[in-house]
């Protein structure tokens, strides 16, 4: 069983006190965030290409069995037709992600709220994915945003291809909750900054016990807190990480 909790990105001023201690090197802000965490979703990635030598860095920052996700270019899911966005997937899949190595943990795929379920056209890009890039093997998680992929449809799709549907814990956009991959992926955004802990005692062991169910049979599960009440998401991976301890 390998569950990883972590938060997105590492870089974020109100951390700074709250979760790094005061006066602590922003330079090591990664190295401390892996002591303390599990995983990151790096969401740089999204807005822009990163340098190969960025991401060997990152990785010989964290420990081993540490896990990054890498959050995939806007410009690749971001489109009118998806299925004719092979040159975007090739530029982001070689611009040096593979540098993480053994960090590697799943490539997340996030749609927009306005995109639509076109099965065809949907498929068309599930197939530009490929299982591995410079020999390293490659997991994809899915989220979508649009009422329109609570479709069977959808999660066969994902289901022959062996992708996840991220789990989305939000007040704005749909949950998808299915399994369709040997790997979870799952993103929780009720955070609330009036909980020293960004998510109550009971809430935290609903979470703890939904983890403990989706990695059975040996499944990998990655959990982040993203979004809500931002400042509260790495109390609330450390508070999750306690509970799976005991």
């Amino acid at each position: 069983m390998t569950i990883h909790v972590g938060i997105g990105g590492w870089t974020y001023e109100p951390w700074r006190g709250t979760f790094y201690p005061p006066k602590h090197p922003q330079k090591r802000e990664l190295e401390y965030a892996g002591e303390h965490l599990t995983g990151i979703e790096i969401n740089g990635t999204y807005y822009g290409s990163q340098k190969p030598e960025s991401f060997a860095n990152w990785a010989a920052s964290v420990p081993d069995g540490f896990k990054f996700s890498v959050k995939a270019s806007r410009f690749t899911t971001n489109r009118k037709v998806l299925k004719d966005g092979a040159a975007s997937v090739e530029k982001f899949l070689t611009q040096g992600l593979t540098r993480l190595g053994d960090r590697l943990g799943p490539i997340h795929w996030q749609f927009m709220a306005t995109k639509r379920f076109d099965r065809d056209d949907f498929a068309g890009f599930l197939d530009l994915l490929p299982d591995t890039q410079d020999g390293l093997p490659l997991r994809h998680a899915i989220e979508v945003r649009h009422e329109s992929f609570r479709d069977p449809a959808f999660t066969d799709l994902l289901r022959e291809r062996n992708m996840a549907a991220v789990y989305a814990d939000s007040d704005e956009f749909p949950c998808i909750d299915e399994q369709t991959a040997d790997f979870t992926y799952a993103r929780l955004q009720r955070s609330r900054e009036d909980v020293e802990t960004g998510y109550d005692d009971k809430a935290l062991d609903h979470w703890a016990k939904r983890a403990k169910e989706w990695a059975k049979g040996g499944r990998d599960v990655y959990i982040f807190f993203i979004a809500g009440a931002k400042v509260r998401n790495p109390a609330a991976a450390q508070a999750l990480i306690a509970k799976l301890g005991k």
